[in-house]
Parts: C-alpha cells; sequence; structure tokens
C-alpha cells in the first residue's frame, strides 16, 4: 500500500505537467484590421477597374469581414468566402490548391468537399510564423488578378501583423 501515494502522487504531477502542455495562445486579427485588409483589396481591385466582394476569414475560417463592390456579381459573395476558408482551412493559397487538387491527383479528392474553392484568389494571412486566416476575393477577370488583389490587402496590414 505504501506504493499507491507515490503512483497518486506522480499522476498527479503528470497531470499538471499535461494541463499547461493542454493550453496555447493564439492571435488573432481585430475586426479593425480585418477590415483594413478587405477595404484595401477592394480598392486594389476597383483602381484596375475591376468590380469584386472580399472576404476575410479567421484561421477557423468563419467570416469577419465580407465587402461587396457595387456592381460585382452576386456570386461573388460566396466565391470569395469560399476562397478565403480554403486558403485559411489548408494554409495553401488556392492558386495552389488548383493545381495540387486535379483530378488523378492525391488530393484531387478535395474539390468534393463542400465549400472547397480551387482557383486563384484565396491567400493565407501569417506573419512571424503565426496564420491569421484568409482572405478572398472573387469578380476580377481571372484567379490570377483575384489573388494580386488579395496580396494587396494583406501588404495593407503587413505592419500591423509583424512581430
Amino acid at each position: 500500500m505504501r506504493q499507491l501515494p507515490i503512483i497518486v502522487l506522480t499522476l498527479l504531477g503528470m497531470s499538471s505537467a499535461f494541463a499547461q502542455e493542454a493550453v496555447f495562445e493564439t492571435k488573432s486579427l481585430t475586426p479593425e484590421t480585418a477590415l483594413a485588409a478587405a477595404r484595401a483589396a477592394l480598392e486594389s481591385c476597383r483602381k484596375q477597374g475591376f468590380q469584386v466582394a472580399v472576404a476575410v476569414v479567421d484561421r477557423a475560417g468563419i467570416t469577419q469581414v465580407l465587402l461587396r463592390d457595387r456592381f460585382a456579381g452576386v456570386h461573388t459573395i460566396e466565391v470569395a468566402t469560399n476562397k478565403a476558408w480554403s486558403a485559411a482551412s489548408f494554409r495553401t493559397p488556392t492558386s495552389s490548391l488548383a493545381t495540387e487538387t486535379q483530378p488523378g491527383k492525391p488530393l484531387g479528392g478535395l474539390r468534393n468537399l463542400p465549400g472547397f474553392m480551387a482557383v486563384g484568389g484565396g491567400v493565407v494571412i501569417e506573419a512571424g510564423g503565426t496564420s491569421f486566416g484568409g482572405i478572398g476575393v472573387s469578380g476580377a477577370p481571372g484567379g490570377n488578378s483575384d489573388e494580386d488583389c488579395a496580396k494587396a490587402g494583406i501588404k495593407a496590414i503587413s505592419d500591423a501583423i509583424e512581430f
């Protein structure tokens, strides 16, 4: 019976160490920072004559900001959101996902995932080794143009998220 207290104390010590490792801190974009990124992306596209929707999602893929320009198509709302979600979820630009998920490739089945968008225009928002979420743009003529606008949005907040 003398071993029981030693075992209990050992387990208590282990659970204390485990509890310390079982939690972690994350950094998140403020709504103001997410809005600044979305506005900059929208403005970048406007300067090129494109009417788009821009979505910013947090690291869990939950929409923080959604902006739609006056004449952007109704479909651009869902597409921008799905691009942002896909980039954040897979921590990969959607232009890369477009290549890696082609039919016959090992990741091809991902295209059947609801909300998955494998076309350029979704970019991961990250800095200092931390993923904050994603930004997606839809409505420019092609994924490359959408992606350029999304990158302009990230560039606009880069000083605020670098640490």
